[in-house]
């Protein structure tokens, strides 16, 4: 009852946020004048751009690889001369060129895996300045794909799907806003904000402890809202000056899916069929509710070597690499939501959860980060399944499928499958060649299906832009390095570009009159031939490398606990 009320005041909050942010988000792609216009009127200016001024396929997306890849050498520079710039209190030195080049890939990429610790490696002024700032726009990046992906559907016979530098405002006026008050919501429950770098705590028992500090409430706020992910301190979000309360639990958990469960209801207000918003809402749901109860269930249970050793986990559960004042029902739930919302910080350790606890974590990233997923790649990344789905049903009855009045043709499936098996493959890959290299069997600390498990995670993890780590596993070597950091690069801006791509061809398109040979896109059939899709394509892609992980780990730990019952 308790775990039940947990995950249902976590989900009613997300709901009614999400419901009430729809509106004003949905508002700022309007024509209607505001002052958040007059605002971005003069913002543009700045920059040289204009409202009118409209971008093809192709110059939208060559702006946004543009803009990252300033962003990338902003936030590499940044790493490498922080030993020479100001707010480096603890004069840390500059970050080694490899983890400086995947940290800046991740965190352009709203991966935020991170192959160091954060206290320990990364000034105030990096954190602060390329870190955090680099969180907004790759969120905001998001926000507007989805924008341009809806002028794709309502558009009629355009060259053009919008423009860049207008739509990453919109995106930054809704998370700055939001980042702010959740700054001071987290200020209020015990995170820190301030440019000490630390302080000094004398013990009780004699001595003293060095407590590292900084502006963490800040990073905090965007790193859950714009579905980031990494932490200011090495343990992220089990750390208690990142994470002190239940109550800052429950407000950053209700964080990590509220923005991509509000862009469900934009969707629909933008291409003017709110059910259809609704209906992929629910979808997200349908596949994330058996999620959370799988791994509270899993969590909540005892392990079994400890039963069969005699050992009373007193009916706390799986304990172990938990933290006390959260859990095992609050760390399963975080567990599933961050790895569906590919978010990626965590408050305790997967690599710790039961193998088959574990497994749905994996499974969520494996599907590709669609259950709720990232700022508006999350939502554009179930719109390339419901593409499939459209089409595979638009065989079935023998006609050229549609969506939202727009034909799906060729063109429109090999954006949708690049988009969808992109990547896979890089997961899929990547795992081939960790199992077979030197420096990538050399970094598994652990032996057999486990040791496989953290290999899978690993690439799961970068491939879909979560960032979350099984741990047990050394990451900072150069094949991890380079190869995570190639992950992630294509798992972010490959799929941009093929859902770019699609949006310019449909934009270009006439519209269509439905008729009774159209799947609709309300309703519980609608919801059904989606979720499907979606499960379908990950059971065909990923079923062999999870029987060979965690399938397998937990059939090793039932056979370790009957090894361990003495006759």
């Amino acid at each position: 009852m308790n775990a039940t009320l947990q995950v249902g005041v976590t989900l009613l909050l997300v709901f009614v946020v999400a419901a009430a942010m729809a509106r004003p988000i949905a508002a700022l792609d309007s024509g209607r004048p505001s002052r958040l216009k007059s605002l971005e009127a003069f913002l543009l200016r700045l920059i040289g751009e204009r409202h009118d001024r409209e971008m093809d396929f192709h110059r939208y997306f060559g702006a946004i690889i543009a803009l990252n890849v300033v962003g990338f050498v902003f936030v590499y520079g940044l790493q490498r001369l922080q030993h020479l710039l100001p707010l480096n209190p603890s004069r840390l030195p500059a970050v080694e060129p490899g983890v400086a080049m995947n940290t800046a890939i991740s965190f352009l990429s709203n991966t935020n895996w991170q192959a160091y610790g954060g206290e320990t490696t990364m000034s105030l002024l990096t954190q602060m300045v390329a870190l955090t700032t680099q969180n907004f726009v790759s969120a905001a990046t998001g926000i507007a794909v989805v924008f341009a992906l809806a002028r794709g559907f309502t558009r009629q016979r355009s060259a053009t799907i919008g423009n860049f530098h207008v739509d990453l405002l919109r995106g930054l006026f809704v998370l700055v806003p939001l980042s702010v008050l959740m700054a001071m919501a987290m200020v209020l429950g015990g995170v820190p904000q301030t440019l000490t770098s630390s302080v000094t705590a004398h013990l009780i028992q004699g001595g003293e402890q060095v407590i590292a500090m900084g502006p963490v409430a800040s990073q905090v706020a965007i790193k859950q809202l714009g579905t980031n992910g990494g932490g200011f301190f090495n343990v992220n979000s089990a750390h208690p000056l990142e994470n002190p309360t239940p109550l800052t639990n429950l407000l950053q958990l209700a964080a990590l899916i509220m923005i991509p469960a509000a862009l469900c209801l934009v969707w629909g207000r933008l291409v003017k069929d709110r059910a259809h918003g609704r209906a992929l809402l629910i979808t997200m749901t349908v596949l994330l509710v058996p999620a959370i109860i799988a791994v509270v269930v899993a969590e909540n249970a005892a392990n079994p070597v400890l039963t069969a050793l005699g050992v009373d986990d007193g009916g706390l559960g799986n304990m172990e690499g938990k933290e006390t004042r959260f859990g095992t029902t609050q760390s399963a739930l975080w567990a599933v939501t961050t790895t569906a919302a590919s978010n990626g910080s965590v408050n305790s350790m997967h690599d710790s959860f039961t193998p088959l606890g574990g497994a749905v974590p994996m499974v969520l990233m494996l599907l590709g980060e669609v259950v709720f997923g990232g700022v508006g790649s999350g939502l554009y990344g179930l719109l390339m399944f419901v593409v499939i789905a459209v089409f595979i049903t638009g065989l079935m009855v023998g006609r050229t499928p549609e969506l939202l009045g727009k034909k799906i043709e060729a063109t429109e499936m090999k954006a949708a499958a690049i988009a969808v098996l992109a990547p896979s493959a890089c997961v899929l890959v990547g795992l081939a060649l960790a199992c077979v290299v030197p420096d990538g069997t050399s970094a598994v600390a652990n032996p057999g299906a486990h040791g496989f498990s953290e290999l899978l995670y690993s690439f799961a993890s970068t491939a879909n832009n979560n960032g979350s780590a099984f741990a047990g596993l050394t990451v900072n070597g150069s094949f991890f390095v380079t190869a995570h950091a190639i992950c992630m690069w294509i798992g972010r801006f490959f799929v941009i570009g093929a859902v770019l791509a699609l949006a310019a061809s449909l934009a270009k398109k006439a519209s269509v009159p439905t008729s009774s040979a159209t799947l609709p896109t309300r309703g519980p059939l609608f919801v059904v031939v989606v979720a499907g899709t979606v499960l379908l394509v990950g059971a065909l892609t990923f079923v062999p490398a999870l029987a060979l992980g965690p399938v397998a780990d937990h059939f090793e730990l039932q056979a370790a606990a009957a090894a361990s019952v003495k006759p």
